[in-house]
């Protein structure tokens, strides 16, 4: 395996790192996207070791950073913030392409970036399947009954509360929110049926850290309905992991899952077939 460092794009303004398998192979390339305003190593270095893993298993990857991201400058183009991530993308595949000779590719992204993945694969033939973590989801009926019921025989809660009433300055407890901003849910339902119809592999998984909006793995369904049970959807929840997978033990999980969706999805040997 190598990795290489390219300076690329429409305004040769982005920075990107591809990793190339030792042998040559025809597997599928695989993007990864920011998370939020985090550079292309990813949170706790998460998308170096996922590149690494992948190239080890055969397939080409780049780690980039998106215009205006990172060690990536403006394009100094006039675009929507929508536009300019679908172009990014574009410029990301060509790069891969020519490095590898892929021709289709998995997109990865977290958090905003799997925002990002989604809306690129909405439209971007190139794109063969998608690995979202921790993207849109919604607050259902069973996500309400599964937080609200067991706060209400919680008796050191209810204690806390009345102790702050008592005390206004006592401190209370707060914990980082993660969310992404979300389309309405039924224009998210359609957009997965779509990508679906045109033979994409899609792979959602959630973890623990996003509780302020998702709980348990029946909110799969919950949200998405008769989609998420369809040919070519794999879900997954990791309840003990927080967001960004700091833990190494939970990131060596999440890693094992993706390298074997990958493997059963796209295997090495004819991933570079349509699917």
């Amino acid at each position: 395996m190598r990795e290489q460092a390219f300076r690329f794009g429409r305004a040769d303004h982005m920075v990107g790192i591809a990793g190339l398998p030792a042998a040559s192979t025809q597997a599928v390339g695989v993007i990864v996207l920011n998370a939020g305003l985090v550079h292309r190593i990813g949170p706790f270095r998460l998308h170096v070791e996922l590149t690494r893993r992948l190239n080890a298993c055969g397939y080409p990857t780049l780690r980039f950073d998106l215009s205006t991201v990172g060690d990536s400058g403006a394009s100094g183009e006039s675009q929507t913030r929508t536009q300019q991530v679908c172009a990014d993308v574009r410029d990301a595949v060509t790069l891969l392409s020519r490095q590898s000779g892929c021709t289709q590719v998995v997109l990865f992204g977290l958090c905003s970036g799997a925002q990002n993945a989604h809306t690129v694969a909405c439209t971007d033939a190139s794109v063969v399947g998608a690995i979202f973590l921790d993207g849109y989801a919604y607050r259902t009926f069973g996500y309400r009954l599964r937080h609200y019921l067991p706060r209400l025989f919680d008796a050191g809660r209810w204690w806390r509360t009345l102790a702050y009433r008592r005390n206004p300055s006592t401190p209370r407890s707060t914990e980082p929110v993660f969310s992404v901003v979300a389309l309405p849910q039924e224009v998210v339902r359609a957009d997965f049926a779509s990508m679906l119809d045109r033979g994409l592999k899609l792979c959602f998984i959630y973890s623990g850290g996003i509780s302020n909006y998702f709980n348990h793995a029946r909110q799969f369904r919950e949200c998405f309905g008769r989609v998420i049970a369809r040919p070519g959807v794999s879900t997954r929840f990791i309840a003990e992991a927080d967001h960004t997978y700091v833990l190494t033990g939970d990131r060596n999980r999440l890693l094992d899952n993706i390298e074997h969706w990958l493997s059963d999805n796209f295997p090495v040997a004819n991933a570079g077939a349509s699917p």
